[in-house]
């Protein structure tokens, strides 16, 4: 059975019998997990694998583990810093900085890949402008530049590590100060005005990017709708500009930045519409049996290929990581930008 076109949450630390239902629909493409799916490392591997085991081939699964306030799994995982923390080491020493992130990079997908986690939805290439709070530490740096080279080197070292990077919020959250999460979110500049929020994308998907993320920001100077669900910002922009050829993946379709197309019903059919190959839906349960019957047949098969081209490669397991020298090198890079930074790794 191929891949489906929706991503969706559950919400224990196990498989619910009406979740594993959903999850056999040919609709279903993966499972995004949070800290609500996490209670220790057997158990998520026991997770993982039930989902694993549902579908053959499996499912997809993911998790948004970047660092700082937004790392989904705890101990025993490593604690790993904001992304800012490599920003200020770049106007330090830009060479060690690459050389750093590269490294943490491959430490957290490594650790994924070893219990079976195919994608953590990073890095994010929002440059800090001072206006998206819900962005702030998350982002990298506040120069185009600096956020391309570190980004460059996260995407690396994911690649060594097995794992497909996913750079996100496509085309960029920085100018809009309200949070999509909760509100609807507008920038009022220009495509010029936003050149160096788009030239991350050029640079990462000129190394082979996969995947990228859509948020729903607004561009009113631009299209009138949220970029998620716009066929310009998807089939014009990002596919005919930028020629990229990779998985576009919407952010979470729950969120209130999607709400200007209606229901959830609706906000799904004009993502996929805008040219989305995999939709989130992560805290909607209830809303799951009317998504299921109203796509019953949707095929994309285009957007299938894209989609199996995300999962993580064969890689150790946890102990075998644990106990190899990558891992131990990686771990001291850790502790030397612990040092160096302030940042608390949780030795």
């Amino acid at each position: 059975m191929s891949l489906g076109p929706l991503m969706i949450g559950i919400s224990g630390t196990s498989l619910e019998a009406r979740e594993r239902e959903w999850l056999e629909s040919p609709l279903i493409g993966g499972v995004i997990l949070f800290t609500r799916n996490f209670d220790g490392l057997e158990q998520l591997r026991r997770l993982v694998e039930e989902v694993r085991e549902v579908r053959h081939p499996p499912l997809l699964v993911a998790v948004d583990q970047e660092g700082g306030r937004v790392q989904r799994f705890g101990d025993p995982f490593c604690r790993l810093p904001p992304a800012r923390t490599f920003g200020r080491l770049y106007d330090e020493d830009s060479a060690e900085a690459q050389r750093c992130i590269r490294s943490i990079a491959w430490l957290l997908a490594a650790e994924l890949r070893a219990v079976g986690v195919d994608l953590s939805f990073a890095p994010v290439v929002d440059i800090d402008r001072g206006i998206a709070e819900v962005i702030g530490d998350r982002a990298l740096h506040a120069g185009s530049e600096a956020v391309s080279r570190l980004a460059l080197g996260f995407h690396a070292g994911f690649g060594e590590a097995g794992m497909v990077s996913t750079a996100k919020h496509f085309p960029t959250h920085a100018g809009a100060g309200s949070d999509s999460h909760t509100a609807l979110a507008v920038d009022r500049r220009s495509l010029d005005d936003i050149a160096d929020d788009l030239a991350p994308y050029r640079r990462l998907i000129d190394a082979g990017l996969r995947s990228i993320m859509v948020g729903h920001v607004i561009f009113p100077e631009i299209d009138p709708e949220p970029a998620s669900l716009s066929r310009w910002w998807i089939e014009t922009q990002l596919r005919g500009e930028l020629g990229f050829s990779g998985a576009v993946i919407s952010d979470d379709m729950g969120m209130a930045g999607a709400a200007v197309a209606g229901g959830l019903v609706e906000r799904v059919r004009k993502s996929l519409d805008a040219g989305c190959d995999l939709v989130l839906v992560c805290n909607e349960p209830d809303a799951m049996p009317a998504l299921l019957s109203e796509f019953r047949g949707y095929v994309n098969l285009t957007g299938q290929l894209r989609l199996t081209r995300l999962r993580g490669d064969d890689t150790r397991s946890w102990e075998e990581l644990r106990a190899s020298r990558d891992w131990r090198a990686a771990r001291d890079v850790l502790a030397e930008l612990s040092a160096r930074q302030g940042f608390d790794f949780g030795e």
